[in-house]
């Protein structure tokens, strides 16, 4: 009876976070998700045979086809290895990440995340470190590994708070997911995946990694500065109040500190990375100047120009040779050999993704042969302009439907590739782009990540705050990231309609309407 009556005064939140997290902990991982997806869709495809839609302006009908059938048994078979090869993120991601994987073996990101907040002002400490952290998406994951103890690391050395600094540094990374100044993996793979649910309506149709650079760039640099107000005039007031272990603080602080300043190779090396960013970047536009240059698109045009629509090429040469060049200033490359050798090591967190690819590129490849995904698209969109809703209120509520998803599903691949088959092409019958269904869905996919304990790195940062007070729990961090995330998806969805009614593109050559 007592253990009932402590559960009844656990506050509402935290009753609901632990049922977020028992139900998350039930589900299957995602590469068996995928395939009892599969499954299921077999049996739908079965039931729906024979279904027909008629999409408004074309005179092609929409025929559900069955898995089941002799026809789709085949294609199951004889399409399994060119569903996976052919799968747009595949390619993309794996160009991309070459590049990155050498500049972060040798050093140059860390480096680049360590020298953007180490000598900047007290008054802009929290701003730098944020946006930072909106920054340091270039480095996937890893950079929670980087950034999220440098922050409680940098706020101590500077005399403030460090949980004020570990939570800014994990709000920035993880609530800001999916804002960056940079072009990042995340870019390339949602592209991907967009690509592929428009095809289910425009088998033409391409979503290029830099579809949302325009709105992404704003987003950080709003977000940044909403993250410091918050925090500045919130979350100081809390963490005071929870407090921190002073000989606790000190130790941590002593252990890191030298770590965080750069060494004169370090800050040659970046002078040397630097040189060479810079020298590629001159080259791409030295090469759209000439009028009849072959780089140039069609008709002389530069926004559909390779540079462009195959960024993923450009974003290689970038990172590999400032990579390259900081290696070589810091000694991590002295030979050949060290270069395929670095990028090999640096490939490797791509594993888990290349397996997760294969089942979501069978399912996908699957729902598009039944033509269930033009169907639902057809039939869905007839129903929602039956009512004629506002594009910009479709667009919010499926981001109340991803955020919620989001606290279980915290993938933001699997999920994408998920609903992502619905949304696109329902959206694109009813006139709303797939890059901006793409930027709705960014937004509700990254908030929910600091408050979700399905999260791995939210469980990671509870560690990383115990180095300086031992018995902060799930609640503690909770009620510091919950203002922040509130303010963030409040800030982020008011740019995003801003935007709209603007009609800002929300990339190079993509309008947002």
């Amino acid at each position: 009876m007592a253990d009932t009556g402590l559960r009844r005064r656990e506050p509402a939140l935290l009753r609901f976070l632990g049922a977020v997290e028992r139900a998350g902990n039930r589900l299957p991982d995602a590469f068996w998700l995928f395939w009892i997806l599969s499954g299921l869709l077999l049996v739908v495809s079965a039931l729906a045979a024979g279904a027909t839609a008629q999409a408004p302006g074309q005179s092609k009908t929409i025929v559900v086809r069955s898995l089941l059938s002799g026809e789709g048994l085949r294609s199951m078979v004889g399409d399994a290895v060119e569903n996976f090869v052919s799968f747009p993120p595949l390619g993309l991601i794996l160009v991309v990440m070459l590049g990155v994987a050498l500049a972060t073996e040798t050093g140059l990101l860390h480096a680049l995340l360590r020298a953007s907040i180490v000598r900047v002002p007290a008054g802009w400490l929290t701003f730098a470190l944020a946006f930072t952290g909106m920054t340091a998406h270039v480095l996937g994951d890893s950079a929670y590994v980087v950034l999220v103890p440098l922050g409680g690391v940098v706020f101590a050395v500077r005399g403030r708070n460090p949980l004020l600094g570990v939570v800014v540094a994990f709000v920035s990374l993880s609530a800001g997911y999916d804002a960056s100044p940079l072009v990042t993996p995340t870019d390339t793979l949602l592209a991907g995946l967009t690509t592929s649910a428009a095809h289910l309506i425009d088998p033409g149709y391409t979503v290029s990694p830099l579809a949302n650079y325009f709105f992404a760039l704003a987003s950080s640099a709003v977000l940044a500065g909403v993250i410091t107000l918050v925090t500045e005039k919130v979350l100081v007031r809390r963490a005071d109040a929870v407090g921190i272990d002073e000989e606790a603080a000190r130790t941590a602080t002593a252990e890191a500190g030298e770590e965080i300043r750069l060494s004169p190779v370090e800050r040659r090396g970046l002078r040397w990375a630097g040189l060479a960013a810079g020298l590629v970047l001159l080259a791409c536009v030295a090469a759209l100047v000439p009028s009849g240059s072959p780089l140039r698109g069609k008709n002389g045009g530069i926004l559909d120009s390779p540079l462009l629509k195959d960024v993923a090429v450009v974003i290689f040469v970038l990172f590999f040779l400032a990579g390259l060049a900081y290696g070589l200033a810091v000694g991590k490359v002295r030979r050949g050999g060290d270069v395929p050798r670095l990028m090999a090591e640096g490939t490797k967190p791509l594993a888990p993704a290349l397996v997760l690819f294969f089942s979501i590129s069978q399912f996908l490849a699957y729902f598009k042969w039944t033509n269930l995904g033009p169907y639902v698209a057809v039939k869905g969109a007839g129903f929602l302009h039956g009512g004629a809703i506002p594009a910009p209120v479709l667009l919010l509520g499926m981001m109340v439907v991803v955020t919620f998803i989001n606290l279980v599903v915290t993938s933001g691949s699997a999920q994408w590739a998920l609903i992502g088959p619905i949304f696109v092409p329902m959206f694109m019958v009813l006139g709303v782009s797939p890059e901006l269904t793409q930027a709705a869905y960014r937004i509700a996919d990254s908030c929910t990540n600091a408050i979700t304990p399905m999260s791995a790195y939210f469980v990671m940062t509870l560690g990383f705050m115990r180095q300086y007070r031992r018995d902060v729990g799930i609640g503690t961090l909770t009620s510091m990231t919950l203002p922040v995330v509130a303010a963030m998806f409040a800030a982020w969805v008011a740019i995003l309609m801003a935007w709209w009614g603007l009609g800002l593109p929300l990339g190079p050559g993509v309008p947002i309407r």
